[in-house]
């Protein structure tokens, strides 16, 4: 038996590779979208959600530069993973009408890091807004001793990077 023979648009499609083609143009129709979603992220620095919370920072009173932080210790009763710890101690100090009282001063205040899971309950329970979580994400360190913040390295809050070619 033999086999039927090929039209003129058979033979050139085959000589052609129009199916080849075809296929391709399919292909390289899907190979550029719409939509690009890649980050250049070192240069350029991408924008968190509103509510995002990152790196914790001690806010400072902007009228006297001390910290707002009360002592009260509830942001390390309310950490549920246990990683703040206050320290504080009572002062005594005459106000203006020549009275002694006593107040509480902070004394110490460390915030462990590698063990937050950054839930928040912490700046939700202060009651002056002393502790907030920024916006800041780049935490990556060395060596886990690096993660325990003390006082002074929670005021002042993390330096931003600078990305140079």
């Amino acid at each position: 038996m033999a086999e039927p023979r090929r039209t003129w648009k058979q033979v050139l499609s085959r000589f052609l590779l129009l199916d080849l083609i075809k296929g391709l143009l399919v292909t390289f129709k899907y190979q550029a979208p719409r939509h690009c979603y890649t980050e250049q992220y070192p240069l350029v620095r991408p924008k968190v959600a509103e509510r995002f919370r990152g790196a914790p920072r001690l806010n400072l009173d902007p009228e006297t530069g001390e910290s707002l932080c009360i002592a009260c210790n509830l942001c390390a009763v309310a950490c549920p993973e246990d990683l703040i710890t206050v320290v504080e101690a009572v002062r005594e100090y005459v106000d203006h009408e020549g009275k002694v009282k006593k107040k509480r001063v902070l004394v110490d205040y460390t915030y462990d890091t590698s063990r937050c899971m950054f839930c928040g309950h912490c700046q939700d329970v202060c009651p002056t807004y002393a502790i907030e979580l920024t916006q800041e994400f780049e935490l990556a360190i060395y060596r886990r001793k690096d993660f325990v913040w003390s006082w002074e390295m929670l005021e002042k809050g993390i330096e931003q990077p600078i990305y140079t070619r």
